[in-house]
Protein backbone atom coordinates (compact mmCIF):
# COMPACT_ATOMS: atom_id res chain seq x y z
CA UNK A 1 0.00 0.00 0.00
CA UNK A 2 1.34 3.55 -0.75
CA UNK A 3 0.93 6.71 1.24
CA UNK A 4 -2.04 7.61 -1.12
CA UNK A 5 -3.95 4.73 -0.98
CA UNK A 6 -3.51 4.58 2.87
CA UNK A 7 -5.25 8.26 2.73
CA UNK A 8 -7.47 7.25 0.23
CA UNK A 9 -8.84 3.91 2.64
CA UNK A 10 -9.49 6.65 5.60
CA UNK A 11 -13.36 7.13 3.74
CA UNK A 12 -13.88 3.62 3.55
CA UNK A 13 -16.44 1.83 6.09
CA UNK A 14 -13.94 -1.10 6.99
CA UNK A 15 -10.28 -1.37 8.46
CA UNK A 16 -7.76 -2.34 5.11
CA UNK A 17 -6.38 -5.76 5.25
CA UNK A 18 -2.73 -6.67 5.56
CA UNK A 19 -2.04 -3.52 7.76
CA UNK A 20 0.46 -3.71 10.24
CA UNK A 21 -0.56 -2.71 14.18
CA UNK A 22 0.99 0.30 13.76
CA UNK A 23 -1.05 1.32 10.35
CA UNK A 24 -4.15 -0.17 12.19
CA UNK A 25 -3.37 2.36 14.63
CA UNK A 26 -2.87 5.32 12.53
CA UNK A 27 -5.77 4.50 10.42
CA UNK A 28 -8.29 4.57 13.36
CA UNK A 29 -6.19 7.51 14.23
CA UNK A 30 -6.67 9.24 11.18
CA UNK A 31 -10.35 8.75 11.64
CA UNK A 32 -10.86 10.13 15.14
CA UNK A 33 -11.42 6.19 16.16
CA UNK A 34 -9.36 7.21 19.54
CA UNK A 35 -10.36 4.05 22.01
CA UNK A 36 -9.46 2.15 19.42
CA UNK A 37 -6.10 3.57 17.91
CA UNK A 38 -5.27 3.72 21.78
CA UNK A 39 -6.25 -0.35 22.64
CA UNK A 40 -3.47 -1.03 19.67
CA UNK A 41 -0.86 1.19 20.99
CA UNK A 42 -1.28 -0.01 24.65
CA UNK A 43 -0.61 -3.46 23.53
CA UNK A 44 2.87 -2.29 22.17
CA UNK A 45 4.44 -0.53 24.67
CA UNK A 46 7.82 -0.29 24.69
CA UNK A 47 8.23 0.15 21.34
CA UNK A 48 9.26 3.74 19.70
CA UNK A 49 7.26 3.93 17.57
CA UNK A 50 4.05 3.41 19.34
CA UNK A 51 5.09 5.32 21.81
CA UNK A 52 5.38 7.90 19.52
CA UNK A 53 1.85 7.21 17.67
CA UNK A 54 0.70 6.97 22.48
CA UNK A 55 2.05 10.49 22.39
CA UNK A 56 0.33 11.65 19.40
CA UNK A 57 -2.83 10.27 21.07
CA UNK A 58 -2.67 11.76 24.35
CA UNK A 59 -2.00 14.95 22.16
CA UNK A 60 -4.93 14.39 20.00
CA UNK A 61 -7.26 14.18 23.34
CA UNK A 62 -5.96 16.94 24.81
CA UNK A 63 -3.82 15.31 27.39
CA UNK A 64 -0.72 17.13 27.10
CA UNK A 65 0.81 16.32 30.10
CA UNK A 66 0.67 12.09 29.19
CA UNK A 67 1.56 13.29 25.87
CA UNK A 68 4.77 14.59 27.00
CA UNK A 69 5.49 11.65 29.01
CA UNK A 70 5.11 9.17 26.03
CA UNK A 71 7.24 11.39 23.88
CA UNK A 72 10.14 11.26 26.36
CA UNK A 73 9.56 7.50 26.29
CA UNK A 74 9.51 7.63 22.21
CA UNK A 75 12.64 9.66 22.45
CA UNK A 76 11.26 12.41 20.58
CA UNK A 77 10.77 16.42 21.20
CA UNK A 78 6.93 17.35 21.48
CA UNK A 79 5.45 17.79 18.19
CA UNK A 80 5.95 21.13 16.99
CA UNK A 81 2.89 21.25 13.93
CA UNK A 82 -0.53 20.61 13.97
CA UNK A 83 -1.94 16.95 14.65
CA UNK A 84 -2.83 16.19 11.22
CA UNK A 85 1.14 16.96 10.10
CA UNK A 86 1.90 14.56 13.12
CA UNK A 87 -0.05 11.70 11.82
CA UNK A 88 0.88 12.39 8.26
CA UNK A 89 4.58 11.85 9.26
CA UNK A 90 4.05 8.84 11.04
CA UNK A 91 2.32 7.78 8.04
CA UNK A 92 4.92 8.23 6.04
CA UNK A 93 8.22 6.41 8.46
CA UNK A 94 5.58 3.45 7.38
CA UNK A 95 4.56 3.64 3.55
CA UNK A 96 6.13 4.82 0.49
CA UNK A 97 5.30 7.63 -1.55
Amino acid sequence: MTYKNFLDSQTQSALPSGLSPLLQALWYAGRDEWYKAHAIAQQHEDAPLFDWLHAFLHRQQGDLNNATYWYRRAGRSQFDGSLRHEWQEMVKTQLPA
